[in-house]
């Protein structure tokens, strides 16, 4: 009976935290279906859609799939910010937000420079 009580020695298993509705919170480590989400899709920097809008660059479904290939590609090396290139067109993408920064069509593109970058991808 002298023993001195140990914290966790009542309740060896960590418990989970109740919400305002009485609820548990989901388990540490799991991720809600809804964050998975965000993280793989494509966004668009209020630059970049500013960019698309007066170059008249717009998107179909298998090319937005094609530049989520390339960033998942660039992230798997390490990449933070990558040049992707495609078609006629050029997107610098923050690779961990999976956010498109700018975009410059093929006309822009000429004789121009893209700094603070440290991959390029090249998307076919």
């Amino acid at each position: 009976m002298n023993d001195p009580i140990r914290v966790g020695q009542l309740y060896p298993a960590k418990i989970p935290p109740k919400t305002s509705r009485g609820t548990t919170a989901p388990a540490v480590g799991k991720e809600s279906f809804q964050t998975v989400l965000e993280d793989k899709m494509l966004k668009f920097s209020g630059h970049a859609s500013k960019r698309l809008e007066q170059r008249g660059i717009e998107f179909n479904p298998e090319q937005l799939r094609k530049i989520g290939s390339a960033i998942d590609k660039a992230a798997a090396k390490g990449s933070k910010e990558s040049l992707l290139l495609m078609q006629d067109m050029a997107l610098i993408v923050n690779v961990r937000n999976r956010t498109v920064v700018t975009a410059v069509d093929g006309g822009s593109m000429k004789d121009n420079v893209f700094t603070q970058i440290d991959s390029a991808v090249i998307v076919s």
